[in-house]
């Protein structure tokens, strides 16, 4: 990270609390500290400590990638490490994650960037590509763009309006948490693409949860997915890898990818 484009960290406090829609009496009730002082800290008038800092980061639900600007712009080293998912210190973390890809098959899943990159994936996922353009598959593949791009998986989504909204909104929410230019910047491309008018209606199932209702050559392949995240990460790389699982919707799903 580039110390010279650290903004100072009362400008940063000010940014997430107000993204967060919070006041400074609000904030400073969360944090326990006066509103006078959090003041002081947000003007510059005050030096708060390495403990105040990620005590304010934390009541404020920031991202440990951000949480080490807050420090660096208050004069302190970061305290989360990113290492490469290849690093030799988090081959432990690196084989969980290959545990559950191979654990999850016959159903497809993966796992992701902060960005929505694919860093992995299980030998289900594979199938469920075929026909998409190969443009959409080379360097690092973004999934969301692979989903909803006219030459990816987007023509064979049946309920790709309803589909379509429900990773949008995901996005939208993401990007908003995170304060992240790059996910913005995905949202607005991924806003432009084509909707798919009269086929966002939510059907049966997705009064519980949003369905994938994805064409095949087996035939129409119906999931749910799940999000799993690290639960106690110390480490930006795992705070920012998330594994998409997806399970059979219904019993035909469930019989067409276990029949062998």
């Amino acid at each position: 990270m580039n110390t010279q484009q650290v903004r100072p960290l009362g400008e940063q406090i000010k940014h997430w609390r107000q993204r967060r829609r919070l006041s400074q009496m609000e904030l400073a009730l969360d944090a326990e500290i006066s509103t006078r002082h959090l003041s002081f800290i947000e003007t510059g008038r005050a030096q708060p400590s390495r403990e105040m800092v990620l005590l304010l980061a934390e009541q404020l639900e920031v991202p440990l990638r951000e949480r080490n600007a807050m420090l660096l712009g208050a004069g302190y080293a970061p305290v989360y490490s990113e290492r490469p998912l290849d690093d030799p210190q988090l081959a432990p973390a690196r084989r969980a994650v290959e545990l559950v890809l191979k654990g999850h098959e016959p159903f497809p899943a993966l796992a992701v960037d902060r960005h929505w990159h694919m860093v992995a994936a299980n030998a289900a996922v594979a199938p469920l590509l075929a026909g998409v353009a190969e443009h959409l598959l080379e360097g690092r593949v973004n999934v969301l763009r692979l989903s909803l791009h006219p030459e990816g998986l987007a023509p064979r989504i049946l309920n790709l309006g309803e589909w379509r909204a429900h990773l949008l909104e995901r996005l939208r929410r993401q990007a908003w948490l995170t304060s992240d230019p790059v996910l913005a910047t995905l949202l607005d491309e991924l806003c432009g693409y084509p909707s798919a008018e009269g086929s966002g209606d939510v059907d049966g199932f997705g009064e519980v949860v949003v369905p994938l209702r994805l064409d095949s050559p087996l035939g129409e392949l119906r999931f749910f997915s799940t999000t799993t995240v690290f639960g106690t990460p110390r480490d930006v790389t795992l705070d920012e890898l998330a594994i998409e699982a997806f399970f059979p919707a219904d019993g035909a799903t469930l019989e067409r990818l276990t029949v062998k």
